[in-house]
């Protein structure tokens, strides 16, 4: 939605994520537990030129206040994703019908304007369910329900393709199908696992080939020659500057750098620059994943457990299936591309898993280790698989009963925004959205600002800024003054003033009733201080 990594924006697992357990040999970073409304998505900016926005299925970023109403969506339409038996005929096993039904309307609503559809689809999403008739169709499949479900999603995409043609809409409608992981290749829910990803290792829930690899099929009249492919990776934050750049969008001058990039050259058959590719997963998975992070750079590929700092390395030319590990035979490669991860992380302001002074190491090693699901090997079908993993299933449930996730609150935290700043300067001030909703043009460090603001309920409160600096402008000392405690932080180089990175600078006591939060630089050894776009505090106790 946003172009941006999710490490960027402590957004890294599914809402509300798995909780922490004994089961742990470290505890998860708390993730933000919506898409900050100050985050400016896709929607919002096509919407602002002139198109027409829908949603039709399902959001997971955000509850109440939080929605895709409030993210740019014009239409949202989202019916529920497990229907009642009864209903699963008409509607499909995930509300499949019900979701085309509605986005072949918001098409025919727009077809003489600019229109973006977006349709997240809960299928295939557990738990699984189809068509009686279409899962015996799919009798012999390793999933007869998960088959009968894709089958019921290929209709649903035809559908809407169909509804474009005969609109008389399809040379001039980019169309683009893809997914948020790979299979789920365990034991996780009845009926399960859904599928197999091999010749790839693991599936979803795991930075190895069969969680990160899913289709990308896109149909762009004009620009992507049918039936072509191309074999250089992309990611999907690639998708946001693409889609905007086809609507005429400037995306440096409208929102600033992005994390993903235009992958235009590609769809047309020409190369693109080579470039690695980053992902962070701090987090536990109920598919059995476990707290990494991995790099790839052209064929080679590094995986960081961070349990333990271990690294793994791949050659995915030759090793698809991630089964040799390379590590101790290409050491140069393996420090090469170990610093050039930790420095990204640095880069996006990524949080990472702390020790667990609770974990029971012999019950991690029953669950990761004894039995590790990222070597599961299927069975012929998903039903002669299951048995072998269910007393494994069992206590990976069982580990979290009665815990809570930790993720940060839509609700009790005290969120201070830029545009709500009151300014003491000479400079600096006020810059609005969409492109950077910032207090900036800090370049005297004499220029400050504060918040009024009001405590319900007293107590510890984690202090957060949202910051962005330009290259060889990092290094300013800034205190946070609130009421007579203070905190200081050095800022962070980011690239670019309005590239931006979540940090946590300490902790402070609060009162219920009014206090008073500023920001005061001590320093300025570059441009500027800073770009500020916002400071949360959240209670912590």
């Amino acid at each position: 939605m946003t172009g941006k990594c999710p490490a960027r924006l402590n957004l890294t697992n599914f809402l509300l994520g798995r909780p922490d357990a004994t089961s742990q040999l470290v505890l998860q970073p708390t993730i933000e537990g919506q898409l900050p409304l100050e985050e400016v998505t896709i929607a919002e900016l096509l919407k602002g030129a002139g198109y027409a926005t829908g949603l039709f299925g399902k959001w997971h970023l955000g509850g109440k206040g939080f929605g895709p109403e409030e993210q740019g969506f014009d239409v949202v339409v989202t019916p529920p994703a497990n229907p009642k038996p009864k209903q699963i005929v008409v509607g499909g096993g995930k509300g499949e019908f019900l979701i085309t039904d509605a986005a072949e309307r918001f098409i025919e609503d727009h077809r003489d304007e600019p229109f973006f559809c977006y349709v997240p689809h809960n299928c295939p999403h557990i738990p699984l369910a189809a068509d009686p008739a279409l899962v015996e169709k799919h009798r012999d499949a390793f999933n007869p329900t998960y088959a009968a479900m894709i089958e019921t999603l290929d209709t649903s995409v035809g559908r809407l393709m169909a509804k474009v043609e005969s609109l008389g809409l399809a040379e001039r409608t980019i169309f683009i199908f893809t997914s948020d992981n790979g299979g789920l290749h365990m034991l996780e829910f009845a009926e399960t696992p859904a599928t197999t990803n091999r010749p790839y290792r693991a599936g979803k829930g795991y930075v190895y080939e069969g969680g990160l690899r899913e289709p990308l099929i896109v149909r762009w009249p004009g620009v992507a020659k049918g039936g072509s492919t191309s074999d250089t990776p992309v990611v999907l934050t690639d998708l946001v500057p693409t889609l905007l750049t086809a609507a005429g969008i400037d995306v440096a001058k409208t929102i600033g750098p992005l994390d993903g990039v235009n992958i235009r050259p590609l769809l047309e058959g020409k190369s693109q620059p080579a470039r690695p590719l980053y992902w962070h997963f701090p987090n536990y998975t109920n598919q059995g994943g476990r707290p990494a992070g991995a790099i790839r750079e052209g064929a080679w590929k590094l995986v960081e457990q961070y349990e333990d700092g271990s690294v793994e390395l791949y050659d995915l030319e030759h090793d698809v299936g991630e089964a040799n590990d390379l590590a101790q035979s290409e050491p140069a490669r393996t420090v090469d591309l170990r610093a050039k991860l930790a420095a990204w992380r640095a880069s996006v302001g990524a949080r990472m898993p702390t020790p667990n002074p609770d974990c029971d190491k012999a019950l991690h090693d029953r669950l990761y280790v004894e039995q590790d699901p990222s070597k599961l090997v299927p069975a012929a079908t998903a039903a002669a698989t299951a048995p072998g993993w269910e007393a494994w299933r069992t206590a990976m449930n069982d580990v979290v009963k009665g815990r809570k996730p930790s993720v940060t609150p839509a609700t009790g935290d005290i969120r201070l925004h830029a545009k709500d700043a009151r300014v003491h300067a000479e400079n600096m001030r006020y810059e609005p959205q969409p492109q950077k909703n910032v207090l900036g043009f800090w370049t005297k460090p004499t220029d400050w600002a504060d918040w009024e603001f009001d405590v319900a309920k007293p107590g510890v409160y984690e202090v957060e800024v949202q910051q962005g600096c330009g290259r060889g402008s990092g290094g300013a000392e800034v205190a946070v003054e609130v009421d007579d405690q203070t905190l200081t932080f050095v800022v962070q180089e980011t690239g670019h003033f309005q590239q931006m990175i979540l940090r946590v600078i300490g902790q402070v006591e609060l009162k219920a009733g009014k206090h008073v939060l500023a920001v005061k630089p001590r320093t300025k050894p570059g441009a500027a201080v800073m770009d500020l776009r916002r400071v949360v505090l959240r209670p912590k106790s």
